[in-house]
């Protein structure tokens, strides 16, 4: 936090939170832009401020953060000034804290429009990167749609459309059958206890991965076990 004197007032500037935009721009949704950058604005005071020069400060942090992030996903820095000009030419876009926010969300809608036609471009990559992430982490009771798209950098919406595309079943289901077709594996392989297996496999309770079980297979797991007979 810093102050600066304008016109014989003194202004509180508070910094805008770039970890929130940038969390935006890489795994939030295109309708969730204009909520969360009124939010940042808000902490800042911005719309309480009429000094040019404190907007230009503000604003400024949040376009070379997009500007770095447009980088990250293809677009060349000449394509970025085409759509919202240098940052030299910011300053003329400003005349009004309405003007500045509406450019502002403009600027994280576009981020985050390049953002999924650069997934949907790579979408195969991006879902075998899900896919990956899945296997080597089904064991874990806390996995799911949200932590596997913060961990591909995509919103749990998009991801899920994507994977249902690609994949031809939903992600949960998806990590359900990873998780039964790991068990079977103990079941059959292994002399651990059937609350043992479970507990590996991501379930913490016991009743509900039997449960689950029988869903997916027909059979209870100690109906499987007897009848798959792999282990003396």
């Amino acid at each position: 936090m810093s102050e600066f004197l304008s016109d014989d007032k003194r202004y509180d500037i508070r910094r805008p939170d770039i970890k929130r935009i940038e969390s935006l721009m890489q795994s939030g949704s295109l309708e969730s832009c204009e909520s969360v950058l009124a939010s940042v604005l808000e902490e800042t005071h911005f719309h309480e401020c009429d000094s040019l020069m404190v907007r230009l400060y503000i604003c400024m942090d949040i376009y070379i953060s997009a500007q770095s992030f447009a980088r990250t996903v293809g677009i060349s820095g000449e394509r970025f000034a085409e759509e919202f000009g240098s940052a030299d030419e910011l300053q003329g876009r400003l005349q009004t804290s309405e003007e500045a926010a509406e450019l502002l969300c403009r600027l994280l809608k576009q981020c985050v429009k390049w953002r999924i036609e650069s997934a949907h471009d790579n979408s195969f990559g991006i879902v075998y990167k899900a896919k990956d992430h899945i296997d080597n982490n089904y064991m874990d009771e806390n996995i799911s749609l949200r932590s596997v798209a913060e961990a591909v950098g995509l919103s749990p919406s998009y991801l899920s459309a994507l994977f249902k595309r690609e994949i031809g079943q939903n992600l949960s289901e998806y990590l359900t059958n990873v998780r039964i077709r790991r068990s079977k594996e103990l079941l059959c392989c292994t002399s651990k206890m059937i609350y043992e297996i479970a507990y590996d496999v991501g379930f913490r309770d016991y009743r509900y991965f039997s449960q689950i079980f029988k869903k997916y297979t027909g059979q209870t797991p100690r109906q499987f076990q007897s009848t798959a007979n792999c282990y003396p």
